[in-house]
């Protein structure tokens, strides 16, 4: 069996093979709330054949949204709205679906990206006040975020605890904490965002404490052994910055903790990235963590991984655990079916669709069919 279609655990969770789906914003939510198109865009993304399906970055409170229309789980009306998504994949698909806790501190009150992405200005009539490690902004000419009291920091562990809790009440197979893409774990992470002289600044432990903390607030609220990941940006990409060295020795605490998977990707942090863009960029991230981590945990690769064998070729070289495929998956929700077919697999599929397999890969579709 290629390793791409092989099994894997993630934690107590068991996957059908490595292929990951990533969280992937959509910013189509109303008041936080999932809408029709959710259930139309992660119905399809059920259907896919990957191993596990990750929602998009869901904000724990309001003003931790990237965008006044991203999906929310701080209150029980957006847990209403997102039971009958759930219970659609649910009777149409096998696959488990994980969901991606959120906070976008400095990086809140923005406009979507096909309305040109970036802070809106603190006049603008959907913008609010953000916060952040300290008070910098992303951009230079962004709105000032107010710098995070103590009193600041308990209170967004809470909410990332109240929206762990109400994400389990979901039946929800998994929990990812963001700590990636410039988002406010992240900018307490970084040097280049934090200059900070508490508890919470200062040196690596100093600046690792939030991530943990949150990770251990929400570990301690589940039930034993939930499985709850971590996604990170492995390098800001940036001299002087977050980096490999550093992301290593918070993947080592993150697994003396018991973390499920590390995601690792890379960069979005500060605006001078230098990000060496290429076909599986981040791969060399990913495989420098799993050899420090020894098989601690798993670690799923991404980064313009697009084709079946570039993804098993990282599987084979033991770069990385599973794989995942993100903006690929959004352009063909089927990518899975094809590298099935590509490498000589097989994968799941709902029965009404058993009759469209190619000719000359019969037996390529397997029923996923479910009472």
């Amino acid at each position: 069996m290629p390793a791409l279609f092989s099994p894997i655990r993630f934690g107590s969770l068991e996957l059908a093979n490595r292929i990951v789906i990533p969280p992937m914003c959509m910013y189509s939510a109303e008041e936080g709330c999932a809408t029709s198109w959710h259930l139309m865009h992660y119905g399809q993304l059920a259907q896919s054949g990957a191993g596990l399906l990750i929602l998009e970055a869901t904000a724990v409170e309001a003003r931790g949204r990237i965008s006044a229309h991203d999906l929310g789980l701080w209150n029980d009306a957006q847990v209403q709205a997102l039971r009958p998504v759930l219970a659609h994949i649910r009777r149409h698909s096998p696959m488990p679906v994980c969901m991606q806790l959120a906070h976008a501190g400095r990086k809140a009150s923005s406009r979507r990206p096909w309305e040109g992405g970036g802070a809106l200005p603190a006049d603008h009539p959907e913008a609010w006040p953000t916060i952040s490690a300290s008070a910098q902004g992303f951009m230079p000419t962004d709105p000032l975020p107010a710098s995070a009291t103590l009193e600041d920091i308990a209170r967004i562990k809470q909410a990332f605890v109240d929206a762990a809790l109400r994400a389990h009440s979901l039946g929800l197979d998994a929990l990812e904490l963001h700590a990636a893409h410039g988002y406010l774990l992240h900018q307490f992470l970084s040097p280049l965002s934090n200059l900070r002289d508490d508890a919470y600044g200062g040196s690596l432990d100093n600046r690792m404490r939030l991530t943990l903390e949150v990770f251990d607030a929400i570990q301690v609220a589940l039930p034993a052994g939930f499985p709850l990941g971590v996604r990170i940006s492995a390098t800001d990409w940036v001299d002087g910055g977050w980096d490999l060295a550093q992301s290593t020795q918070l993947a080592q605490a993150l697994a003396a903790r018991g973390c499920a998977f590390l995601h690792v990707s890379s960069a979005a942090l500060h605006p001078a990235q230098q990000i060496p863009i290429g076909p599986g960029y981040q791969v060399p991230l990913a495989d420098g963590l799993r050899r420090q981590l020894q098989g601690a945990m798993p670690v799923i690769a991404v980064g313009l991984i697009t084709d079946a064998q570039q993804a098993q070729a990282i599987l084979d070289a033991g770069q990385a655990d599973a794989i995942g495929v993100a903006r690929a998956m959004l352009y063909n929700p089927r990518w899975p079916w094809e590298a099935a077919r590509q490498l000589g697999a097989q994968v799941a599929a709902a029965p009404q669709y058993l009759r469209c397999e190619p000719h000359g890969a019969k037996g390529l579709l397997q029923s996923a069919a479910t009472a």
